[in-house]
């Protein structure tokens, strides 16, 4: 591991694909673009009659000495490790045939286009890799140049691959100062969502479990209370308590749920469409005429069964309190792709309409699944329909 670490920045400048910079988005680079091709050409052409003047070349060596003086500086914007790799070959190639009387074996267009894809590729690269790439390129300039010119080059190079550095650093501790703002912020509106989960979980607590436990009690209680009472009555009332205590066990998991950290929410069994026939025995039991019909609900996901069991269950109770008396069917069918849910109650004289959430949320667990849900009233009955797919469970 310490290898590897030790030579990635030599592999990121050597041979590595590079990632490319991002384009600049400023709409005066189409117009500075053509002018700084245009330049470039030049710069090629004033290279080239530079080498023609002092060296004895074919003009084919020339013309190509002339074009991979500039081409660095065309990469460099967006590739500059390319734009090195580019340049660094033309540092050995731009000396051939060089006259002993030439204060330097490079034309000057070259040195500048070293001196800059050098300062680029240490400004936009890590530390280690501008180490390497001014390693590299110092020795041709000791190889090359003169003693007394080799060192001044070397301090020139050594100054700008560290000034480029130095900004690499400072944009680099920019960003991850922006980042750490970013992740505090996140952290912080995390926070603020368990609290506002907690003051909700207690209000829960302190109100709805409250009466809930009271309405259980009381019904445990009546027979020793209320004496005289007919067996009828004992077991309406027994029904009521059980139906209060699965009330708080799941209003206790709901309330674990709210309280729990991201990743720590209990991981009890949810209730599904394998728990269908005893929501319809419970609703049976509070005086509902429920008709069940089902058909290949073994091959549902569990998240669409458990979305289906909440659509049913809310359906039934409210066809218990706004339709008392009247009958309810209900139609559960899964498909290749889909569960299609039906439940229709007949609307009855006492039939009361309902001001409450339940249906809001009925739709809000279809749409979660990317299907859709409709209640509305038809002819004389009053029907729920549910298209739960199952292709979103996967994704």
């Amino acid at each position: 591991m310490t290898r590897r670490n030790a030579t990635g920045p030599l592999r990121r400048l050597l041979w590595q694909r590079e990632v490319p910079r991002p384009a600049p988005r400023r709409r005066f680079w189409v117009y500075v673009a053509p002018l700084g091709l245009l330049a470039l050409i030049g710069l090629g052409f004033v290279a080239a009659e530079y080498i023609e003047d002092n060296r004895v070349l074919p003009q084919i060596v020339i013309g190509i000495i002339g074009a991979g003086t500039v081409l660095p500086v065309a990469v460099c914007p967006r590739w500059p490790v390319l734009a090195w790799r580019i340049a660094y070959p033309f540092m050995f190639l731009g000396v051939i045939n060089a006259d002993p009387k030439e204060s330097w074996p490079w034309n000057t267009v070259q040195i500048l286009v070293v001196l800059l894809v050098l300062g680029r590729l240490a400004v936009t690269q890590d530390s280690a890799v501008t180490v390497w790439a001014t390693t590299f390129s110092l020795v041709p300039v000791f190889l090359y140049a003169k003693d007394a010119n080799a060192w001044g080059a070397a301090v020139l190079l050594v100054a700008i691959a560290a000034l480029g550095n130095i900004v690499y650093r400072r944009r680099h501790t920019r960003e991850l100062v922006a980042e750490q703002e970013e992740l505090t912020h996140l952290e912080r509106a995390r926070r603020s969502v368990l609290e506002e989960r907690a003051r909700i979980a207690r209000e829960m607590h302190d109100v709805v479990a409250h009466h809930m436990s009271m309405i259980a009690v009381r019904a445990e209680t009546a027979p020793y209370r209320v004496t005289d009472l007919p067996e009828s009555a004992r077991n309406e009332l027994a029904t009521i308590a059980q139906a209060a205590r699965a009330a708080l066990t799941d209003m206790r998991r709901l309330l674990g749920a709210l309280r729990a950290e991201d990743g720590e929410a209990p991981t009890g069994p949810q209730p599904g469409l394998a728990d269908l026939d005893d929501l319809v025995a419970t609703t049976r039991a509070a005086g509902v005429d429920v008709t069940l019909a089902a058909d290949g609900l073994t091959a549902v996901p569990e998240t669409v069964g458990l979305a289906a069991y909440r659509i049913m269950q809310e359906a039934l109770a409210n066809a218990a309190r706004h339709a008392p008396g009247g009958p309810v069917t209900v139609d559960a069918r899964a498909l290749d792709d889909r569960l299609e849910l039906t439940v229709r109650n007949k609307r009855t004289g006492s039939s009361t309409p309902g001001g409450g959430h339940g249906l809001i949320g009925m739709r809000e667990r279809a749409a979660l699944l990317g299907g859709e849900l409709t209640a509305e009233p038809e002819q004389f009955d009053f029907v729920v329909r549910a298209r739960l797919p199952f292709g979103k469970v996967d994704e």
